[in-house]
């Protein structure tokens, strides 16, 4: 007779499962728990950092596309996406800073614009252009 994990009243299969099922829930819910710990730390050190106002110039700008695909209840696809804008600035060291930024004000910045940045941390609050 040959071995099977399911035989028998207390198959291995049922007796492990539980535990498996488990560890992933905490896995998956330690993770999100972690992500909204990170979330909260950098917006408090956004939050106790001062505003600053720097030269800088607008070097680069760019996308990321995220695709979101679902299959609800009635069998019916869904389908989204959703783009993040950033905006790469040079400060007159040399250092390069890059931020999330808004659809609107990725459509006003163009390469290559010199003015005045205004930044808090990790958080870009706006850029007004140097009129020449």
């Amino acid at each position: 007779m040959a071995f099977s994990p399911f035989s028998g009243t207390g198959g291995v299969m049922f007796s492990i499962m539980p535990g498996i099922v488990g560890i992933v829930f905490l896995l998956v819910f330690g993770f999100i728990i972690f992500g909204i710990v990170q979330s909260a730390k950098q917006w408090k050190k956004n939050n106790d950092s001062p505003i600053l106002t720097v030269n800088a110039t607008m070097v680069t700008k760019r996308t990321n596309v995220s695709h979101h695909h679902d299959t609800g209840n009635d069998n019916m696809d869904f389908s989204s996406s959703s783009t993040t804008y950033y905006a790469t600035f040079q400060v007159e060291s040399g250092d390069r800073m890059e931020f999330m930024i808004s659809a609107q004000e990725f459509g006003m910045l163009v390469e290559g614009d010199s003015g005045k940045l205004t930044f808090q941390g990790t958080r870009y609050l706006r850029f007004e252009r140097s009129r020449t």
